[in-house]
């Protein structure tokens, strides 16, 4: 039998893990605790460790793994920016989980742009208290639009095409862009210049860390709706106050935050915030935050305990894994 440590366990992951894991004669142990160098310790006697976005898996973290024995660290994400690949080079594999539903992520955030634009968690709001009145309600349409994508794999382009099906104008950046594919691509630059809308569909590498910035807001049109559905850091939330404050930003729609680590996923509507940037942000009114759901369908889990599993069955019972993650000249792609 396999044994997994499953780190930072929520009640919606354990269904679909333990079907398959029972299918695959893999046992999880559930942990609350997030992966860290206080609680690897927890790890000791398993083969693997399942992680998500906000476990870290650093390099003394990934040492100590290495002296327990764990031989394998699945992601259960498509995002794989806090395991440190250098450091697990030539001591534990790794694999995450590429694709677990696209569709998921591209409809979270245009549910976030539609509940932005429209008003709707305000009207909302204002009926449970009986308030029927408009005033301040007023929205402006999609329709005619220019939405700016920046990342145009699996989730970029499906949200490319929901746009172009309320008939918005799509222009795209992407280091690599699709081969073969109708999407106008334009510079950085150019895209900031010419969106009313943008939506982040990038990883979080070095290159796109901050990607929008105090100077990537400078040159963004008056009223700017900015949606992130990735990864956090994209944003430097202090530039993104200020363009706010500054009345440059005109909504924000964010499913992800640069320091959402020890908040996200968690109640904490019973404790004082901590965190002053995103008590700030959720204050603004043209603000919308939602705790890093948009990957949260029924789909989606399924999906990601399917592939998760068969990650830790191919690499730990000696086959082959689509989705192990290698360093190959200096840079992260599929070992395959």
């Amino acid at each position: 039998m396999i044994k997994v440590a499953f780190y930072d366990a929520k009640a919606y992951d354990r269904p679909s893990f333990e079907r398959f894991g029972a299918e695959n004669d893999i046992h999880f142990t559930f942990l609350e605790a997030k992966l860290n160098e206080d609680t690897v310790a927890l790890a000791q006697g398993c083969d693997a460790v399942c992680v998500f976005v906000n476990d870290n898996v650093n390099g003394a973290v990934i040492d100590q793994l290495h002296g327990y024995g764990v031989r394998l660290i699945a992601l259960r994400s498509a995002g794989y920016n806090n395991v440190d690949l250098k450091a697990a080079d030539g001591k534990l594999r790794v694999a995450h989980v590429p694709a677990y539903s696209p569709y998921a992520v591209a409809e979270h955030a245009m549910a976030l742009l539609l509940t932005s634009v429209r008003r709707v968690h305000k009207a909302y709001n204002r009926t449970r208290e009986f308030n029927f009145s408009l005033n301040g309600l007023a929205g402006f349409d999609l329709h005619g639009k220019t939405v700016g994508v920046v990342g145009t794999g699996r989730i970029g382009r499906i949200f490319i095409d929901i746009c172009r099906g309320f008939g918005m104008h799509v222009i795209a950046y992407d280091l690599f862009p699709a081969k073969d594919s109708d999407i106008e691509y334009v510079t950085l630059d150019e895209l900031l210049e010419r969106s009313d809308i943008i939506s982040l569909h990038c990883p979080l590498t070095d290159e796109t860390r901050h990607i929008i910035d105090a100077e990537a807001i400078g040159k963004m049109k008056k009223g700017v709706v900015i949606i992130n559905t990735s990864r956090g850091a994209l944003i430097d939330a202090d530039a993104l106050l200020e363009g706010i404050k500054a009345r440059k930003v005109g909504a924000a729609c964010l499913d992800v935050y640069e320091e959402e680590a020890e908040v996200f996923f968690e109640d904490r509507s019973g404790h004082i915030l901590n965190d002053e940037r995103l008590a700030r942000l959720i204050s603004m009114p043209n603000v919308i935050v939602t705790s890093h759901q948009a990957f949260l369908t029924e789909e989606a889990l399924y999906n990601i305990a399917e592939t998760t599993v068969n990650n830790i069955v191919a690499i730990l019972r000696g086959g082959k894994c689509p989705n192990e993650l290698c360093i190959k000249d200096g840079k992260i792609g599929h070992c395959g």
